[in-house]
């Protein structure tokens, strides 16, 4: 994942700063507590796709 990315991308829900998860292939949004898949390189940032995370899965 390229850090200008992570430097313009945002959460749909909140519009806060994701966090990039390259184990999961993931942007994690922590105030929301949301993961967004990235399929293919591509971050799928749409809300109807996040995906819940627990407290150990935001560290990672």
């Amino acid at each position: 994942m390229d850090n200008r990315l992570l430097e313009i991308v945002a959460c749909p829900l909140c519009q806060g700063r994701l966090k990039y998860n390259k184990e999961n292939q993931q942007l994690i949004c922590t105030y929301d507590k949301v993961a967004y898949p990235i399929s293919q390189g591509i971050p799928v940032l749409l809300a109807d796709e996040a995906i819940a995370v627990n407290e150990t899965e935001k560290e990672s």
